[in-house]
């Protein structure tokens, strides 16, 4: 039996709130000690100097293909959810996401877009949820492939190596596991019934919550609109690929493909591990990272770090903040339902979707 399963609502609250703050703390340090060593390698008149050169046209263009980014984004997760949802509403959906992300801790803006998208579309919250699984770890498939395409160009790139093997066996493996339980939903939930037997808290509304969920991952069983979602995937990351070009001759006019390619890789997967919200610090270690194992300036590097991330987090700010315009949303109101969310995810279950209204 789960400790969980034992354990008295209060008890098993408090024992939620203690890892809350555990996991928020650890994600501070991890930011700070991450930021602290690229600052520390770094000349802050080189890096005052690298903003002051850099070629603002570019940055402007960068931040135009981030609007394109997103735009495509949103088609990407209009597949997936198998155009249940207009583009248009999951344009504004995904920005106020990243908008979570970017100010709150846990990666609340995964379980906001989930929330939103459940009120104005035919989703259920469970089924946008695992579409957004998905998406994730088809971010981590092409960030890793990308890695491996261009190791081979890349001296020193061992560790890289390995980083990129494991996290393609390792979400190869999810991917045959997810693709199984979506052709297999009855004997699923057969097993989720079994075992509620043993753990009471595993309630009737757990069950729907579980149906949802396996109705999300459907869409791996549909070759259109799997098919499909691969295809907006690569065109995703082809406009990154443009993106991180552009904002690399910003700041090296003498910028090659190849360094942005690596640098994107490498930034994609360093932000998966544990960081504050907006991957602050982690982000920028990521960046200076790669493109220090071509020789570059640090200060420099750091510059573009600091600008692409900059750009990322003001163009999802403020698209994010009218898509709660738009959706009748409030932030503080937002985080109090995502937070709710999050805690019934560890707790029993009440209901299956989210709460109306």
């Amino acid at each position: 039996m789960s400790r969980a399963a034992v354990l008295p609502p209060d008890a098993t609250k408090r024992e939620n709130t203690r890892t809350d703050y555990t996991s928020l703390l650890f994600g501070g340090l991890v930011s700070a000690a991450a930021l602290g060593v690229v600052l520390y390698f770094a000349d802050l008149g080189k890096l005052v100097s690298a903003m002051q050169a850099a070629d603002y046209r570019l940055i402007l263009l960068g931040g135009v293909t981030t609007l394109c980014w997103l735009v495509v984004r949103s088609y990407l997760w209009h597949a997936l959810l198998r155009k249940k949802a207009g583009v248009g509403a999951l344009f504004w959906t995904v920005n106020t996401g990243y908008l979570l992300n970017n100010l709150l801790p846990f990666r609340l803006g995964e379980l906001g877009r989930a929330y939103l998208v459940s009120r104005k579309a035919p989703v259920k919250f469970w089924e946008a949820v695992s579409s957004i699984f998905i998406e994730r770890i088809l971010d981590l498939i092409f960030a890793a492939s990308l890695l491996l395409a261009i190791l081979p160009f890349v001296v020193g790139a061992a560790r890289e190596a390995t980083v990129a093997v494991s996290t393609i066996a390792l979400v190869v493996l999810v991917f045959v596991i997810l693709y199984w339980m979506a052709r297999n939903p009855a004997q699923v939930e057969g097993w989720f019934v079994r075992m509620a037997k043993h753990w009471p808290w595993l309630s009737k509304a757990g069950r729907q919550a579980v149906a949802s969920g396996l109705h999300g991952l459907s869409v791996l069983t549909d070759p259109v609109f799997f098919f499909s979602a691969i295809a907006w995937a690569f065109v995703n990351w082809l406009v990154a690929l443009v993106q991180y070009y552009v904002l690399l001759r910003a700041f090296f006019p003498q910028g090659e493909w190849l360094w942005s390619s690596f640098t994107l890789a490498v930034a994609a997967l360093g932000i998966a591990a544990p960081s504050s919200p907006a991957a602050v610090g982690v982000f920028e270690a990521a960046v200076v990272g790669a493109l220090s194992a071509f020789g570059l300036d640090v200060s420099t590097a750091l510059a573009m770090a600091f600008t692409a991330h900059l750009i990322q987090i003001v163009v999802t700010g403020v698209l994010g903040a009218i898509g709660l315009v738009k959706d009748g949303q409030s932030l503080g109101d937002l985080y109090r339902r995502v937070g709710s969310l999050r805690r019934r995810s560890q707790e029993p279950l009440e209901s299956s979707d989210p709460p109306a209204g």
